[in-house]
């Protein structure tokens, strides 16, 4: 899984990204927090992401530098999806404004690591 290491608002730059390491679950935009899956990642382990980076900005600029970044359509899942592709160490946190997937221990350094096989 894709997990969120801070609280913050995701951005469009970090999204971006992140595409290459999987599907995401989260738009730009999004009110995350530090535990709260953003992803699917392409491998079995979860992996900590910052997806509240923003670009850096200079005084200089480049041809074709500031381009429009494209994001690829979210994931979307509902009750009974999320419900089935939790894993063990996964919650499903529902209010009446949204739906969340998280982890039971929100804090990554308190979170037990998975081995790769």
């Amino acid at each position: 899984m894709l997990v969120a290491d801070r609280m913050g608002t995701t951005t469009t730059y970090a999204l971006y990204h992140l595409q290459p390491r999987g599907r995401l679950f989260v738009e730009p935009g999004t009110q995350v927090y530090e535990g709260m899956l953003c992803g699917e990642n392409s491998r079995p382990a979860d992996l900590d992401v910052n997806v509240t980076r923003e670009k850096k900005l200079t005084n200089i600029r480049a041809a074709g530098a500031d381009e429009a970044l494209r994001l690829v359509p979210i994931r979307a899942l509902n009750l009974e999806q999320a419900l089935g592709f939790i894993d063990h160490d996964e919650l499903v946190e529902i209010t009446p404004t949204s739906m969340r997937l998280r982890k039971k221990i929100l804090t990554a350094s308190r979170r037990p690591k998975k081995v790769m096989e």
